[in-house]
């Protein structure tokens, strides 16, 4: 087997393409030849040794991925040889084989493809969590989605109207804003050309969004809670721009609102049964046609560089998916 091995933690140009051993799987595990793997924001992070998961070195980067099992270790019921599968198990997706722990592995209903697959775990558990459990977002209540035409923008447009809300997307180009439109947004905002504030206002008259979804953080963050309406609910998801942003406790008792924290792994981590559901959930919304990942563009597993220097430059529109 290859895979893009990380010996030290100092950027994506530290990576190597490595020869390995093909491992064989303990006890609860699966090996998996991989079909595609998707780059998510945290990949970049943990390269650089600056995520919240420290992985021992060395260790092969690529969260999320899907495949086929070619080999099962001891204990494990659900899996066979020759399923097609998708996990999300933080690390190990970039190379063509990994070992995944059994039990993070999702089976795939047939007529799920492997860039699909490999695209929607953590976009649309995360946004799933963050809209379903966290915000409990009703049929008719207004949605502002910062950071719209990233993975987990998109993933939060579809899920939103398809539990009835209305939703404002708000990103960075007009192209983005044109596919936020496509995939059902009912507004748009061009944060690089409009005043967020102004903009939110004047499609809300003045009420302002029931829910705002912040995967950014940074400098949009003030504004946007500021524009929050009356018993809103502001969704810390992540903070894609860099910066995380401090705000001011008065807006909240002002409007009422409530700032809610986002952690799909550790909720999936400490409410399995809760997270289980909401995957069924999830899967067979993909297969009505209510939610489908929207695909930037694919690239060769080999041209691991180009796609983090693409991811980089901001110009990724929903997600980036590597293929073998």
């Amino acid at each position: 087997m290859h895979a893009w091995l990380c010996t030290n933690p100092t950027g994506v140009e530290a990576l190597t393409w490595t020869e390995l051993p093909t491992p064989t799987p303990k006890a609860g595990e699966v090996l998996i030849e991989i079909k595609a793997a998707s780059l998510n924001f945290p990949d970049l992070l943990i390269v650089q040794n600056k995520y919240q998961m420290k992985p021992p070195l060395p260790f092969v980067p690529g969260s999320e991925y899907a495949g086929t099992v070619v080999a099962v270790g001891e204990g494990v019921k659900h899996l066979q040889v020759g399923q097609n599968v998708a996990c999300l198990s933080g690390t190990g997706g970039f190379g063509t084989h990994t070992i995944a722990p059994a039990a993070l592995c999702m089976p795939l209903p047939p007529g799920f493809p492997a860039v699909d697959a490999a695209a929607f775990i953590m976009i649309y558990a995360t946004s799933h969590h963050a809209l379903v459990d966290r915000a409990q977002l009703k049929a008719g209540e207004t949605v502002l989605v910062l950071g719209a035409a990233g993975g987990v923008g998109t993933a939060a447009i579809q899920i939103a109207k398809a539990l009835g809300a209305r939703v404002i997307a708000a990103a960075s180009s007009d192209e983005k804003c044109a596919l936020c439109t496509s995939i059902g947004a009912d507004a748009t905002i061009n944060y690089s050309k409009e005043n967020l504030r102004e903009a939110i206002k004047t499609l809300t008259d003045g009420k302002g969004p029931d829910v705002i979804y912040d995967p950014v953080g940074g400098d949009f963050a003030e504004p946007a809670f500021r524009s929050i309406a009356w018993r809103g609910r502001y969704l810390v998801v992540g903070f894609a721009s860099g910066p995380i942003p401090a705000l001011p406790f008065n807006l909240a008792l002002l409007k009422g609102a409530s700032i809610v924290g986002v952690f799909w792994g550790e909720f999936a981590k400490r409410e399995p049964k809760a997270n289980a559901a909401m995957m069924a959930e999830l899967a067979q919304w993909y297969g009505q046609g209510k939610i489908k990942p929207v695909i930037d563009r694919t690239m060769p597993m080999a041209q691991l560089p180009q796609a983090y220097a693409h991811m980089g430059s901001r110009a990724v529109i929903g997600k980036l998916v590597m293929v073998n």
